[in-house]
């Protein structure tokens, strides 16, 4: 099993199997509106578009079980990211990360790249994995590691162009 296993609904409600993105390079970020991280839409927009043709793509997931920070409807998180940060790469239907209803994307990501300590919670929005073109669960990265020191790790995958 890996990363490209999985599906999910697209922000239309559109179910969206992984698996057409097999053979890329993905970073999967839980995301939030109104977060102290959200300006990282801007970094993970430039990362996007800085990469895509080079293999990259960026899936982001908005979740509010961290302080109610994405309280919005579907509609509502594209137009915001749209106006705010002209997020141009996929976006996906609220989904839980922790707990019982954790989706289970989350959970095989939690598993393959725990936290600190060994923890597997995710401690709040804006958490990025890297997954390499095969599936592989790569890194986890902290809600605080901006997108941009992710390039290194990132050229790294997606080798020379």
């Amino acid at each position: 099993m890996n990363t490209f296993d999985f599906q999910a609904n697209a922000l239309d409600g559109t179910p969206t199997d992984l698996s057409r993105w097999r053979g890329k390079v993905l970073l999967i970020v839980n995301t939030a509106s109104e977060c102290g991280f959200t300006p990282q839409y801007e970094g993970l927009e430039k990362l996007y578009r800085q990469f895509k043709d080079r293999g990259l793509v960026v899936l982001g997931f908005p979740c509010n079980q961290f302080g109610k920070q994405e309280p919005g409807t579907e509609a509502e998180i594209r137009a915001f990211c749209q106006q705010q940060y002209q997020v141009s790469f996929p976006l996906f239907a609220k989904v839980d990360v922790n707990g019982d209803t954790a989706h289970p994307l989350f959970k095989y990501l939690k598993q393959q790249a725990p936290g600190v300590l060994g923890t597997e919670g995710i401690k709040w929005n804006f958490t990025k994995f890297l997954i390499n073109k095969d599936g592989s669960v790569v890194k986890r990265y902290a809600p605080q590691t901006k997108p941009e020191e992710l390039v290194g790790d990132i050229e790294a995958l997606l080798g020379k162009s």
